[in-house]
């Protein structure tokens, strides 16, 4: 019995050491789990608050296309051919025959037609009426900084509620900074074309592919 006694008491420390052992590793896993999930639940906070954002800009971004374009047509429309105004008077000076006289026409100056051809042609009445103000807010925008660097003029857009993910191709080139907008639509393909350099700015419409991603190569610049 005491050799029992003194086997039991020899294994004894062995067995709590063993036990101590193990409730360290359990509550040290314990830990590395309750750490994982904080740091899953930390990635997966960061992740839920990035797409918030995302969606906020997005929503805020499609808010300032529809206000933009509050007084144009539906989505779809059609444009109408261009029409002489009443009287039957052309809307477009004809060339005459060699060596005879063109009389000015009644009213005085001849008035100008949409194009046939070229990036406006190609878009809807919604797209064009909605480039018409694009153009116009932009341009008046840039138009106020006098030495505009792709930074000045990313700034400046955003102000005017275009977002980064529809700013394409900014970058400087030569004495003007030059940029692309995505502003497809409903169904659109709408984009503006711009090249900023203080007075000499312009911004003009252009035609997007009907879908998919956008690619600067793809658009129909006014020719």
């Amino acid at each position: 019995m005491k050799r029992t006694r003194a086997r039991i008491e020899a294994v004894d420390p062995v067995m709590r050491r063993r036990r101590r052992t193990l409730a360290v590793t359990a509550l040290a896993a314990v830990a590395l789990t309750a750490c994982g999930s904080e740091q899953r639940d930390s990635q997966g906070g960061r992740g839920a608050s990035a797409d918030a954002v995302s969606a906020r800009k997005d929503t805020a971004f499609t808010r300032m296309l529809d206000e933009v374009a509050r007084e144009c047509p539906p989505p779809g429309t059609k444009r109408k051919p261009p029409t002489a105004p009443t009287g039957g008077v052309p809307t477009a000076p004809v060339e005459a025959p060699p060596g005879a006289t063109v009389e000015p026409p009644p009213g005085g100056a001849v008035e100008p037609i949409a194009p046939a051809e070229g990036p406006e042609a190609e878009l809807d009445a919604r797209d064009w009426c909605a480039g018409v103000q694009h153009e116009q807010r932009v341009a008046e925008a840039l138009s106020q900084l006098e030495r505009p660097d792709p930074a000045q003029v990313r700034r400046a857009l955003n102000g005017l509620g275009y977002i980064d993910e529809r700013i394409h191709g900014l970058k400087r080139s030569g004495a003007v900074t030059k940029f692309v907008i995505d502003l497809r639509d409903k169904g659109g393909r709408l984009c503006l074309d711009g090249t900023a350099n203080g007075e000499l700015t312009e911004v003009d419409a252009c035609v997007a592919p009907a879908g998919g991603a956008f690619d600067i190569a793809n658009i129909h610049r006014k020719l």
